[in-house]
């Protein structure tokens, strides 16, 4: 299992970094995702659920996103959400905004990923964990850089 926890101060008002997070800006922090649907309930509401395809070069994976917890407060903003790729990782992401003034943002990423087989365990062995780093701080950047330029 990997697992990490990052945060950063992003230079802007919390609610600017929230609507990202909103099923219409998400593929603007998260580009690969091809698409983003809303199958149940709806997405500000715990155990709503998107069916999301996902392009990793060739390779494109559908999978369904749950989300797990969701608060909407002026001075903390919170969304966590699980899915399984490829049937062989479960992935759990969270999303945490804090209110430190009218101007800056503290964002909190926090996930997990596990294999839920053999193969899924294998390959997570075998990946390294500076990939996996690379991936979180540029995913926290595109975040940062998204929400400043919005």
């Amino acid at each position: 299992m990997i697992q990490w926890k990052e945060e950063i101060v992003i230079e802007t008002n919390i609610e600017n970094v929230w609507a990202l997070f909103s099923d219409q800006h998400i593929k603007r922090i998260m580009p690969k995702v091809e698409e983003h649907t809303l199958i149940e309930k709806n997405e500000h509401q715990i155990g709503a659920k998107h069916r999301q395809t996902y392009r990793e070069g060739k390779r494109v994976e559908t999978y369904i996103v749950e989300t797990l917890d969701y608060e909407d407060d002026p001075e903390r903003k919170y969304k966590k959400i699980t899915f399984v790729l490829g049937k062989a990782f479960e992935i759990t992401l969270s999303f945490c905004l804090v209110k430190i003034n009218e101007t800056h943002t503290k964002f909190i990423y926090e996930g997990q990923n596990k294999g839920v087989n053999f193969v899924g365990r294998a390959m997570l062995k075998l990946g390294s964990e500076k990939s996996n780093r690379r991936v979180v701080e540029e995913f926290m950047q595109r975040v940062r850089e998204e929400a400043i330029h919005s």
